[in-house]
């Protein structure tokens, strides 16, 4: 989880990878008016943002219901975004990806999204609460530097009692 143009795709991809994990990408899910919305530049709010986290919620159940385990890219700004995005799952972690707003500035200014305009950046800084209960990692370190912290501090946590399917 984290800002847009923190490395959610590009990061959660190598990690699945890396774990023997689906991976799917959360802006997959958005219904067509929220692409819309931010591709018009406008933020979503909650009310745009509750079928697509249901949405979300419901894929993540049927994947951990076939006993198998997924990587979601979510940006998941809020406590309660990632509450309803977890909401009876049982084995969940939360991999923060974090960098400051000028790195995640300059990295939007150099990509092309399908929809999200690096003018919503600030909106997406601006309603982010950091989790508390993270697996944190600092994305100016390179990719392959932060799939191998997140898959090793993942790994760590399978071992100390928390299952994954």
């Amino acid at each position: 989880m984290g800002v847009s143009g923190v490395g959610k795709t590009t990061i959660g991809e190598a990690l699945a990878a890396a774990l023997g994990w689906q991976f799917l990408d959360g802006d997959d899910f958005h219904p067509p008016e929220n692409v819309a919305k931010m591709a018009a530049g406008v933020a979503l709010q909650d009310a745009d943002r509750w079928p697509w986290l249901e949405r979300l919620n419901a894929e993540a159940q049927r994947i951990e219901g076939a006993g198998r385990s997924a990587v979601l890219a979510c940006s998941a700004l809020k406590a309660s975004y990632r509450q309803r995005l977890t909401a009876g799952l049982r084995a969940v972690r939360i991999v923060y990806l974090y960098g400051s707003f000028e790195l995640i500035r300059r990295r939007l200014e150099e990509r092309r999204h399908r929809y999200m305009p690096a003018s919503l950046l600030q909106s997406q800084f601006d309603t982010l609460e950091p989790p508390r209960d993270a697996i944190a990692v600092d994305v100016s370190a390179t990719p392959a530097q932060c799939v191998a912290e997140a898959a090793a501090a993942l790994r760590a946590a399978a071992h100390g009692g928390l299952r994954f399917p």
